[in-house]
């Protein structure tokens, strides 16, 4: 009965984390801001 449980529980979870992924990179990227100091001659 356990010979094939695990190959099967990563299957899914690869699936799953394949389809996360997915959904994941379609999101719009998030706005990075870099914080420029007042003074850049410091």
């Amino acid at each position: 009965m356990a010979d094939n449980y695990l190959e099967y529980r990563r299957e899914t979870y690869e699936l799953r984390k394949e389809e996360w992924l997915r959904k994941k990179r379609h999101l719009p990227p998030t706005p990075r801001r870099l914080e420029k100091p007042d003074d850049e001659a410091l």
